[in-house]
């Protein structure tokens, strides 16, 4: 009798090398899979490098209910996973690759030199170490009849047979850096439930600034202002006018809300605080001197310090009436109605929302319509703002998704 050949770890495939899909790779080395990871870019963690230009932000040092606030709508599903995998949990995992993080003044955590690049080396170390194969060039393609994947690369087409697969590709903003959304029809026919991907943390339009605010302040930014939503408390920042709209991290912050009011209303309300840190009456107030001589523009700037791009969008955005009404253009400058009417392209947001909705899939993450079949990372419905709840997400669905394969296989033997 010859010998029996030893049983061979059962294989397990990613779909993506982004931090979900290498998370996913990661858990399921260490259950004693065997891993072999497929992306379709020529190298992994671009969108992940990306965001570490300016400073690489991996997570956030807020209290565990405001930081799982962040999550609103899907708030519920995320902490599933947070739970698991939590902020404090990152920081450590990320030092036991041998980077240490701080805590900067805004509450956001960074890599202590601030890269990305020395983190994505050192955990591809790790999965190598792991004895994780990752193709690069290897674009998935869908399923052949029989289950296999259909995995194009240079040299032609693999049909690669799997026990279990992570699905981590990703939404569809930044289509040039791997996430294209090209997943979604793959998975629609086969009755996938798929929330259609849409702009989060993006720039919005407005139906037209004048050529002379756009040739004039087109790229400037606005600074010590508040943004606001009507009903909702005003957020303190800085954003950017730019020659469609806005764009810049406070209409970020308030990316879902306006989004949502376009899509249900035709269009969105954002107000602008110029003065936040001064009454209305001490504003009236101030306008009401006599101004002599001197221009409103001159005023403004003397009484009130406004002056530049918010003078301009002051002006752009109040009628004559308001402008010579000391009181109405006090009431302007505390809430000044920037109406915005649609989105700017998903391809240039942040990231997207939209996706497999969560009802579609069991705790583990796995498909329910396809056995051995699990999805992680930004292509799950949900969406968040920046300052690292983004990527602490994505983590956590990766290593949920990753150790929820391996015990799905070690449940069938």
């Amino acid at each position: 009798m010859p010998d029996k050949k030893p049983a061979s770890p059962p294989l397990a495939v990613v779909i993506g090398g982004g931090p979900a899909g290498l998370m996913a790779a990661e858990a399921m080395a260490q259950a004693g899979l065997a891993v072999e990871v497929f992306d379709a870019m020529p190298s992994v963690g671009r969108k992940f490098l990306l965001a570490g230009v300016g400073g690489m932000n991996i997570t956030h040092s807020e209290a565990y209910p405001q930081f799982v606030s962040r999550y609103a709508e899907r708030q519920a599903e995320i902490d599933g996973l947070l739970r698991d995998f939590d902020a404090d949990a990152l920081r450590q995992w990320i030092h036991g690759l041998g980077i240490d993080t701080f805590v900067g003044t805004s509450g956001r955590v960074f890599p202590t030199d601030m890269k990305a690049a020395p983190l994505l080396r050192a955990w591809l170390k790790r999965l190598r170490d792991n004895d994780v194969v990752i193709h690069t060039r290897h674009r998935w393609l869908g399923w052949n009849a029989d289950g296999s994947l259909r995995i194009a690369y240079p040299q032609g087409e693999l049909q690669v047979k799997a026990n279990a697969v992570v699905l981590a590709l990703g939404g569809a903003s930044w289509a040039r850096l791997g996430s294209d959304g090209a997943w979604q029809p793959l998975l629609a026919e086969r009755t996938v439930d798929i929330s259609p991907l849409r702009p989060s943390n993006c720039g919005f339009e407005v139906e037209g600034w004048s050529a002379l605010l756009v040739d004039k302040f087109a790229g400037a930014p606005l600074k010590n202002i508040a943004l606001s939503v009507p009903g909702m408390a005003p957020r303190k920042g800085e954003f950017i006018l730019t020659a469609q709209g806005v764009e810049g991290s406070l209409v970020y912050a308030w990316s879902a809300q306006l989004r949502q009011a376009i899509e249900h209303q035709g269009q969105a309300k954002l107000l602008l605080d110029l003065l936040p840190d001064k009454p209305v009456d001490k504003i009236a107030q101030a306008l009401a001197k006599p101004r002599g001589s001197r221009s409103m523009a001159k005023h403004l700037q003397g009484q009130l310090g406004i002056d530049g791009v918010k003078a301009a969008l002051l002006r752009e955005l109040t009628d004559q009436a308001t402008f010579a009404d000391p009181q109405a253009l006090a009431r302007a400058i505390k809430a000044l109605p920037i109406t915005l009417v649609r989105t700017r392209p998903l391809d240039e947001a942040i990231s997207s929302a939209g996706g497999v909705r969560f009802e579609g899939l069991d705790e583990g993450l796995m498909i329910r319509r396809m056995p051995g079949v699990f999805c992680a990372g930004e292509m799950l419905d949900w969406e968040a703002p920046t300052g690292g709840y983004l990527l602490t997400a994505c983590f956590a669905s990766g290593l949920r998704a990753g150790r929820a394969a391996a015990d799905w296989l070690k449940s069938r033997g």
